[in-house]
């Protein structure tokens, strides 16, 4: 059974940083699709960061618009896990943030972590 559990979530000031960390358990990942998603109070769940396989040891990364430049998203299969680090955090930045794994036709969700970035 896949399990997911977020970390690293806490307050911050603005301009500060955050690094997340995602653990997963149940299987291996190395070559599935992990990402970050967050959602904040009253908006629906939006994609942040994903961090995806494409052969050999070669990841590509992609980020919302509105994070690029300031977070960083990462992996260590050996610990099977995956991280984003969060630099330049905004107010706009705060909300739950959660893990995802894409297997097969499934996707697995971690219980969320809470990031408030305060001005």
């Amino acid at each position: 059974q896949v399990q997911l559990v977020e970390s690293g979530g806490g307050l911050v000031q603005a301009g500060g940083s955050l690094r997340l960390s995602c653990a997963a358990s149940g299987g291996t990942f190395s070559s599935y699709r992990m990402g970050w998603f967050r959602q904040a109070p009253g908006k629906e769940r939006a994609f942040v960061a994903s961090h995806r396989w494409i052969g050999g040891t070669t990841y590509y990364a992609d980020y919302a618009e509105s994070v690029k430049g300031r977070f960083t998203m990462s992996r260590d299969n050996a610990k099977n896990t995956v991280y984003l680090q969060m630099n330049s955090l905004k107010p706009d930045d705060t909300a739950v943030y959660y893990c995802n794994v894409h297997r097969g036709v499934n996707d697995y969700w971690g219980q969320g972590t809470q990031v408030t970035v305060s001005s």
